[in-house]
């Protein structure tokens, strides 16, 4: 089906969670729900796999740096954001974190245990980048295509978590929020 007979897709699901290990488990859960929800399992496996190296990035550059933090160690800094965005074929992942250095895939070599995630994006993704919103901090995104699939084509995707499962209001959940829909909006522009 060519791309301009396919009915425009719009939907966008986020989650901000705390920097630690942990973070990593609960985005690929987060993640894997809102594309069964979306009818979208058929990009699943790389899907899951790019928010995993994303956020393990995001919780290395920002996580507290004790072995075993406890909630006392956690400040507003520690946030990440994860959004999941399709705009027609294309399934945005992108990763929001308070830090400022600038990322790029490395060229690791055969004995070095790390240092590969971005190259995984990289080989994975239509496309990927580096943004810093006006909000602050960075976000990493990457494109992944959508196939024109009956089951996500037919489909009102859905665009909410339930409330009662989301993380409370504050100054970091407005910046994570923030920096976020000024990467969607900033794409909007752009269109014109």
């Amino acid at each position: 089906m060519p791309r301009s007979a396919v009915p425009l897709l719009r939907a966008w699901d986020r989650l901000t969670l705390v920097a630690l290990p942990t973070a990593v488990s609960c985005a690929r859960a987060f993640a894997a729900c809102t594309l069964r929800w979306w009818g979208a399992a058929h990009v699943m496996d790389d899907a899951l796999l790019v928010v995993s190296e994303l956020v393990t990035n995001a919780v290395k550059a920002t996580g507290p740096r004790t072995p075993t933090p406890t909630w006392t160690d956690v400040t507003a800094q520690h946030i990440l954001g994860v959004q999941l965005r399709v705009d027609g074929l294309s399934l945005y992942v992108e990763v929001w974190d308070s830090g400022r250095e600038v990322i790029a895939a490395g060229a690791p070599t055969l004995d070095d245990e790390g240092g590969r995630g971005l190259l995984i994006v990289q080989t994975l993704a239509t496309r990927w980048g580096t943004y810093r919103p006006p909000a602050g901090g960075k976000i990493v995104w990457a494109e992944l295509a959508l196939s024109a699939e009956p089951a996500l084509a037919r489909r009102v995707l859905p665009l909410r978590v339930p409330p009662h499962i989301r993380v409370p209001v504050g100054k970091a959940k407005e910046q994570v929020e923030t920096a976020l829909m000024q990467r969607v909006l900033d794409g909007l522009r752009a269109l014109d």
